[in-house]
């Protein structure tokens, strides 16, 4: 499978979420100064709404002709797109939400927040003070489920199935809960994705930044960085970690291969609608790479794509025929003449 870059557009503010939701010209983007509609044929864009701060994700329902956007200011909004307002506001979250995701039937909408403050002496996270994972009705916005978890919980994902949400948090704690039931069915860390800081940040930096379950949600995929010595030099490895997590003990399958893979943190995971390949993109520290294409059953690297900037979110036209990329690139020092950061790449793939 190849990735052949066929075009790329500029937003005036760094692009932290995307959603295309059906085989169409827009793409939606949830962005530093708002959430704007952008044309992916000529890359014209307008700014649809805003939130009180930073819009973390993204999520469009066509079913309901609506986006739901979630960000800093802990909010949740409903967007109508045919009459162009914003129908409801939630506010989900004290603190931000670092990530939101709609369930593939468009019934569920799930976020996640948690804000990272020492509980002791050894810099452990302090316990929540409200549930880090939260589930709505994607329809009316009715508050379904509470989850508890430790925080920061940084990624969140409902399976496709839509019977099961599955958060991450910094520690590299993974918790699984039953949306039928509402309960937790199971849990487990992986201390691959968390660094001490020994240099200069004495605390904890790290954590899962991205997660998927696989097309037969039988498997969750994990995304983030390699351990490091000094957190704060960002140079750990590209990494990925697929676990069984139905089976007793969740136990690890695979992860990224040896030289396979660069340095950099990893901020998003998502897989080809045929489900036979996944893409891991995040930031580029050292290699060649900062987005790649894996086979999910080898774990082998297939394609490689070195993107212009931090990527922080991706997804792929839903008939798999194109890869939409996006992220931020390096801001202009001129306050007087401000130029676009954010950026969206569009990618043919065959």
């Amino acid at each position: 499978m190849k990735l052949t870059k066929q075009a790329s557009h500029e937003i005036p503010s760094g692009v932290l979420g995307i959603a295309h939701g059906a085989d169409e010209d827009r793409l939606f983007a949830a962005c530093i100064d708002g959430v704007y509609e952008l044309s992916l044929s000529d890359g014209k864009h307008r700014r649809l709404y805003e939130h009180q701060s930073y819009v973390s994700s993204v999520a469009y329902l066509p079913t309901h002709n609506t986006l739901v956007s979630a960000g800093y200011d802990g909010a949740l909004h409903w967007y109508d797109l045919a009459s162009d307002t914003v129908t409801r506001q939630v506010d989900a979250h004290q603190f931000w939400s670092w990530k939101m995701c709609a369930s593939p039937d468009e019934s569920l909408i799930a976020s996640a927040t948690g804000q990272y403050l020492a509980g002791g002496e050894k810099y452990e996270p302090r316990p929540e003070n409200e549930p880090s994972v939260k589930v709505y009705d994607a329809k009316d916005g009715t508050l379904l489920h509470e989850f508890e978890h430790v925080p920061p919980v940084l990624s969140v994902a409902i399976s496709p199935d839509n019977q099961y949400v599955a958060a991450g948090n910094l520690m590299g704690e993974v918790r699984v809960w039953d949306l039928t039931r509402g309960e937790q069915v199971k849990q487990w860390t992986t201390d691959a994705f968390t660094s001490w800081g020994i240099i200069k940040s004495h605390c904890y930096i790290g954590g899962i930044f991205a997660m998927s379950f696989s097309p037969d949600s039988q498997e969750l995929f994990l995304a983030g960085m390699g351990p490091m010595r000094d957190p704060m030099a960002g140079n750990g490895r590209q990494l990925w970690q697929r676990f069984a997590w139905r089976e007793e003990v969740p136990r690890l399958i695979d992860q990224t291969h040896e030289g396979q893979s660069g340095e950099g943190l990893m901020e998003t995971l998502t897989f080809h609608p045929e489900g036979e390949v996944f893409l891991m993109g995040g930031r580029l520290r050292g290699g060649k790479w900062n987005a790649a294409l894996f086979d999910w059953q080898s774990g082998e690297r297939v394609e490689v794509v070195k993107f212009g900037g931090r990527i922080c979110d991706s997804c792929f036209r839903q008939n798999g025929k194109q890869l939409f990329l996006s992220g931020c690139k390096k801001q202009s020092s001129s306050r007087d003449k401000p130029k676009p950061f954010g950026i969206v790449d569009i990618f043919d793939v065959g």
